[in-house]
């Protein structure tokens, strides 16, 4: 029997003994990069001529690896090897299936340091955040391991006499998983580990600027014991076998994070039922948000301002649940926007490898380019009060910048920058704020700061995302305390993390049988 599901605690890398053990695994890992890595079908490292160089997006003359890619024909041959491997994966039991991710967790729990290493080389983490993308890797399996366990077990149903009912959830078929580079852990192991559990077998397309650590995470599962052909690794161009995988006919579900565009096209796709396919597809979604965070007119500046400041530039902003949008009572404006700026100004922007870094690069050429060219729209939209200038040519560096006095309606109010850009928007009211924050196509996370118990009632009712905090800065989800997924243009509203995010990947089934 297990304990019950306990999130991983956070590295204190103010320890001396954690610092010297981190810089250890940092030395480690410098020493295996540039390795190449093949593609893995049905257990079989296949090495294609093509390769893609994943790139230190904080030095980005280092190479972190070189991966293979896959062609359409390779890319068939990994669907039907996984529909092949799913005859007998969903036969094997649902404890066995959970005490691999046991496994899988607690192999990663030993190699902790390692895998956040491989982060902040290839996704340019800060150490806390790559610290935490592991960790909640690490809590992804370990709470999926529990709720497949307790799902399981037959559902009760309503009793009638002569007759013995049973309802069980039986697995989906070969799922297509996409995870995306923010997250290149976390949400990898998460949709993976979810997919497996319920009995599923996996191809993987990994995010094309994070595909070592995808690699390494297969490694990790191979270790724990998973069979061939259960999970199947498979890098390549979306251009060229991503439409491809979600359009083949023994595709049966797809679990995707990533951008708006994306997500939808995968959704249309999907939706199209090819030759030979005997199912409706399932898409599992989540696909970003423009965040708001909400300041009352009473409410404490600085708790508003450390919330701000976090959750706009943690990660350098490249997260869907990220503050993008501040939008503040009239009475608090001026207060908390010198606040958020002070705040900003010591935040220091640097390579991930060092711990002394608050704010890491942005991912690479085609983010650091967009998100400086929304800068200039804000320059032009709203006043530029801190940053907005590019960092260390070395790397894809950016200030985290404010722009201020901008209008609700604005591009950059309006639209998903995904760098460390936060747009303040001043409210004549508490109703105009709330209003300001539901105009928007997404709806993923929200967070009031407030000491007025009916405007955080009024909000609890009308702030329309997935995930609402009070008080507090709106990142951070922890799997298990809060199941993660939004509204509307944000996704399904699938909650990762949540009680119910497995039945996503199964099907229920009936039986009744006459005493």
């Amino acid at each position: 029997m297990m304990t019950p599901f306990r999130n991983e605690p956070f590295t204190d890398f103010s320890k001396p003994d954690n610092k010297a053990a981190f810089e250890g695994a940092l030395q480690r890992v410098e020493s295996e990069l540039g390795l190449h890595y093949p593609l893995v079908i049905g257990g079989m490292r296949i090495a294609t001529s093509r390769t893609l160089a994943s790139i230190n997006p904080s030095f980005f003359e280092q190479v972190v690896g070189q991966v293979s890619l896959a062609d359409q024909e390779l890319a068939d041959r990994a669907v039907r090897t996984a529909a092949s491997a799913f005859e007998s994966w969903k036969k094997t039991g649902a404890g066995a299936r959970a005490r691999l991710l046991y496994k899988a967790a607690a192999i990663l729990r030993r190699r902790k340091h390692e895998f956040s290493a491989w982060l902040v080389y290839e996704a340019g983490k800060t150490w806390p955040e790559a610290d935490a993308d592991t960790a909640e890797a690490i809590d992804f399996m370990a709470f999926y391991g529990r709720e497949m366990e307790r799902l399981a077990v037959p559902r009760p149903l309503a009793p009638i006499d002569g007759e013995h009912n049973e309802l069980t959830y039986l697995p989906l078929g070969v799922g297509l998983v996409i995870p995306p580079w923010n997250f290149p852990l976390a949400i990898l192991a998460g949709m993976t580990a979810a997919s497996i559990v319920a009995g599923n077998t996996v191809v993987l397309k990994p995010a094309s600027p994070t595909p070592v650590i995808a690699a390494k995470f297969v490694q990790l599962l191979e270790e724990a014991g998973l069979p061939p052909g259960v999970v199947n690794y498979v890098p390549g161009p979306g251009s060229e076998i991503g439409d491809y995988l979600v359009e083949h006919p023994l595709t049966r579900f797809v679990a995707f994070t990533g951008s708006k565009e994306v997500g939808l096209r995968i959704n249309e796709r999907a939706a199209r039922v090819a030759p030979g396919q005997r199912w409706i597809k399932r898409v599992i979604a989540e696909m970003g948000g423009k965040d708001a965070i909400i300041v009352d007119g009473d409410s404490d500046p600085e708790t508003a301002a450390d919330a701000i400041t976090a959750s706009a530039f943690g990660y350098s902003g490249q997260k869907c649940s990220a503050c993008s949008r501040a939008i503040i009572h009239e009475k608090a404006y001026d207060d908390v926007l010198s606040r958020v700026i002070e705040k900003t100004k010591r935040l220091t922007v640097g390579n991930a490898r060092n711990l002394s870094t608050s704010i890491g690069p942005v991912i690479d050429i085609h983010a650091y380019e967009k998100i400086l060219s929304y800068i200039e729209l804000g320059g032009a939209e709203g006043r530029i009060a801190q940053g907005g200038r590019p960092g260390n040519p070395k790397g894809y560096f950016i200030e985290p910048t404010i722009i201020a006095d901008v209008d609700s309606r604005a591009r950059i109010s309006q639209e998903e920058i995904f760098g460390p850009v936060v747009a303040f928007t001043r409210a004549s009211s508490f109703e105009q704020a709330l209003a300001f924050a539901n105009d928007t196509e997404y709806g993923l996370t929200g967070a009031v700061i407030s000491s007025n118990r009916e405007h955080l009632e009024q909000a609890r009712q009308s702030f329309h995302v997935g995930n609402l905090y009070f008080n507090r800065k709106c990142t951070g989800a922890l799997v298990g305390a809060h199941p993660f997924g939004g509204f509307d243009m944000s996704g399904t509203d699938s909650k990762a993390g949540g009680s119910d995010y497995l039945l996503l990947f199964m099907q229920a089934k009936v039986v009744s049988e006459r005493m």
